[in-house]
Order: structure tokens, then C-alpha cells, then sequence
């Protein structure tokens, strides 16, 4: 299926040709206008009959789009590794709602808690049910060599500082997309109940709707997660004063 997004042209049967003004990939809902219509008609895709601008119809059901970037960014982080910037790492995690899943890529140490934040580089599939683009000024749909090309010519600076080698990450991510692509992508959530496991199972999240979960072998996780889980995670115990004995509460 064609990109989904605001300024996509339509064609509807009974009103012609119009510009989708709002979509969400979640629902199948768009907003659209026709003409010299004032107002923008609400028209859902699996039963409105819409197609697009050429006459391809929209199969929303039939061919569910992608609700969620993570699959495209896989894609597009693989490429870049086989061209040499190994030093590129894609960490996903779901928001609390469990409904959306964010990304965040980021380039040089491999410090997956303590990572560097670089503005367009980092997402959510919330804002992307919306307008299905990453943020760097790439297009609805864009292709992988798209997708490289636009986020070089966004940041260089901080495409170049992913230039290097870590064979160990590039080797597992490869296999991770081999076994993943191209329609599931991974999730970096550790759930608290998994705290005193060695290595708990990747856990693995369908990109589209109606595709079944996964069913495929268990995945490791990316190198330096080995024994996180441990030891629980708990903040620090607060300083006690040393003549009262009681604990400090800090201004």
C-alpha cells in the first residue's frame, strides 16, 4: 500500500478528488476535503470506498499499513551498518499505555540507559498514526536509501560519529532483522517480573494489524544487556543524618 498521510490526494466515488487533511494508521479514520467544501468530511477507509488519486483502492483491512516506524528504522539502521556505521544503535520501548512504542536512535558509545539524546532523532509511534514520518525531514513512505540520504543531509555531524566498528552489535542485529523483517520489529522493555533471570526472551511486537504474534526462536538481546536482570533496580536509599538517625529529604 501507497504512504497514508496528510496531503495524500483521494478519490471518493460520490465527492471526487480530495486531500486527506488528518489520518490515523490506528483506526483506519481520516479526515479529507473535497472542493470548494468548507469543511472537511470524515470518512473511514474499510468501508467508504476510497481510493487513491491514480485509482488504486485503499485495502485498509485486506493490507493493513504499518502503524509504527520501527520496522523502516531496522531497515534503514541495517543498511547503514553494512556501509560502516556500526557505531548506529535503534532502542525501542513501549510507552506505559502499551498502546505505542517509541524509538530512539543514537551513534557513538554503546550506553543503552545513559544514551546521548540528539533533537530528530528519536520518535514515537503515537505522533507516527498521525503522520507516518521519522522527523528529519523525510517523506510519507520514503524508501530505505531515502530514509539514509535525508537523516545524512539532517545531521551529519551526528551521522559521522556512528562511523566505526562494533562487530559483536552489528552481527546481532543483523540476525535480529533477518528473523524479524519485514513485519515485526523488538522491544527493549524489561519487565520487572523478569528481575533475577540471566536473559529472559527478547520480547517481539507485530508492526501491522492482524498478523499473528510471533512465533519464531527466541532472540537474544543486543550485547551489554548481559546480567541486568540480576539484581532488581531500586533507587538508592536516601542519606540518614548522623545525629538524628532520621532520612534526609532533599531541598
Amino acid at each position: 500500500m501507497k504512504a497514508l498521510a496528510p496531503g495524500t490526494v483521494i478519490f471518493h466515488r460520490h465527492r471526487g478528488y480530495g486531500v486527506i487533511t488528518a489520518v490515523n494508521l490506528l483506526t483506519g479514520w481520516i479526515s479529507a476535503r473535497f472542493g470548494t467544501e468548507a469543511r472537511a468530511l470524515d470518512l473511514n477507509l474499510s468501508s467508504d470506498e476510497v481510493q487513491f488519486g491514480d485509482g488504486e483502492p485503499i485495502l485498509f483491512r485486506r493490507a493493513p499499513p504499518d502503524r509504527m516506524p520501527h520496522a523502516r528504522l531496522m531497515q534503514m539502521v541495517r543498511q547503514l551498518h553494512r556501509a560502516g556505521y556500526q557505531r548506529l544503535y535503534l532502542y525501542s520501548w513501549p510507552k506505559p499505555s502499551g498502546l505505542h512504542w517509541r524509538w530512539h536512535l543514537f551513534t557513538g558509545q554503546r550506553e543503552w540507559l545513559q544514551r546521548s539524546w540528539r533533537e530528530g532523532w528519536y520518535g514515537s509511534g503515537a505522533d507516527y498514526n498521525f503522520n507516518p514520518v521519522m522527523g528529519w525531514g523525510d517523506s510519507p513512505g520514503a524508501t530505505t536509501d531515502e530514509l539514509v540520504h535525508t537523516l545524512a543531509k539532517f545531521d551529519p555531524q551526528g551521522l559521522a560519529q556512528a562511523l566505526g566498528r562494533d562487530e559483536d552489535h552489528a552481527r546481532w542485529f543483523e540476525e535480529v532483522c533477518e528473523a524479524l523483517l519485514p513485519g515485526y520489529m523488538y522491544s527493549l522493555d524489561m519487565d520487572p517480573a523478569t528481575a533475577g533471570q540471566d536473559a529472559p526472551a527478547l520480547p517481539i511486537v507485530p508492526v501491522r494489524a492482524g498478523m499473528p504474534a510471533y512465533s519464531g526462536p527466541e532472540l537474544a538481546w543486543p550485547p551489554g544487556w548481559k546480567g541486568i536482570w540480576r539484581k532488581q533496580h531500586l533507587l538508592p536509599a536516601p542519606k540518614r543524618n548522623i545525629i538524628t538517625g532520621m532520612p534526609e529529604i532533599p531541598g
